[in-house]
C-alpha cells in the first residue's frame, strides 16, 4: 500500500505528495483502481466527481493539487491551460553531463500504433520546451531540475533520453528501468493562484533520492 502524503486541506482543494508507484487517477480493471484520485473521493465522499487537475506518471512522485468543488476545478484548469501554473522536478540522469543547463525543444506526440510510448516529430508533433540546470554529478549519474514550459505526455522522460542523450534512472519505457515505482523523477516544486482567496500558493517537496 503506497502511502499518500497530505500536504495541505481546505475547503477547495487538497495538495498532496505522490509516491512513485501509485496511479494519479484509476486505470482499466479491478487491479488498477487504486489511486489518488480514488483516495481523495474516499477522503471527501462530497467533493466533485472528478477531482484531479492534473497527472503525474504512476512512476513519477511528487506534488500535486486536486480540486474538491466544480469551481475550484474550473478555475485551477485554467491556470494550467494558460501555463500560469509553475512547476519544477528533480531528476537523477542515467550519465555525466557537463552542461550546465539550457532548453530543449522537442515536439511530441503519442505514438498510437505502440502506446503508452509518445514519441519525438518534428512534422506532426506538438511544441514541447523543458529548461534544464545542472544541479552536480552523482557518480555516474547527474542531477537536473526541469523547468516544464508546457505538459506533454511523458516530456520529461523523453526531453531527457533524446535531450540531454541520456534517460531518467529507473524509466522503464524510455531507458533501463525493470520495477515499478524506481524512477528518479520527482515533482518538487508548485506554484498556482488559490481559486477562492487568490492567494500564491507555493509547495516545495524534497525527492527521497
Amino acid at each position: 500500500m503506497f502511502s499518500l502524503t497530505f500536504l495541505y486541506e481546505d475547503t477547495k482543494l487538497v495538495v498532496v505528495n505522490k509516491p512513485s508507484g501509485l496511479l494519479s487517477v484509476p486505470g482499466k480493471g479491478e487491479d488498477n483502481q487504486d489511486s489518488v484520485e480514488t483516495r481523495i473521493r474516499e477522503r471527501y465522499p462530497e467533493c466533485t466527481k472528478i477531482p484531479t487537475v492534473h497527472r503525474l506518471d504512476m512512476d513519477t512522485s511528487g506534488l500535486l493539487v486536486l480540486a474538491l468543488t466544480k469551481r475550484a476545478k474550473r478555475e485551477l484548469s485554467e491556470q494550467f491551460q494558460s501555463r500560469e501554473v509553475s512547476k519544477r522536478y528533480i531528476a537523477l540522469i542515467e550519465g555525466r553531463i557537463i552542461e550546465e543547463g539550457g532548453t530543449i525543444s522537442l515536439p511530441l506526440r503519442m505514438d498510437l500504433n505502440n502506446r503508452p510510448y509518445s514519441v519525438i516529430d518534428p512534422e506532426n508533433g506538438k511544441p514541447a520546451l523543458t529548461e534544464w540546470r545542472n544541479l552536480g554529478v552523482e557518480g555516474a549519474n547527474t542531477r537536473v531540475e526541469f523547468i516544464l514550459h508546457t505538459g506533454r505526455t511523458h516530456q520529461l522522460r523523453l526531453h531527457a533520453r533524446y535531450g540531454l542523450g541520456f534517460p531518467i534512472v529507473g524509466d522503464r519505457l524510455y531507458g533501463n528501468g525493470s520495477l515499478p515505482g524506481q524512477m528518479k523523477l520527482h515533482a518538487a516544486y508548485l506554484r498556482f493562484v488559490h481559486p477562492k482567496t487568490k492567494e500564491v500558493m507555493k509547495f516545495h517537496s524534497e525527492p527521497d533520492f
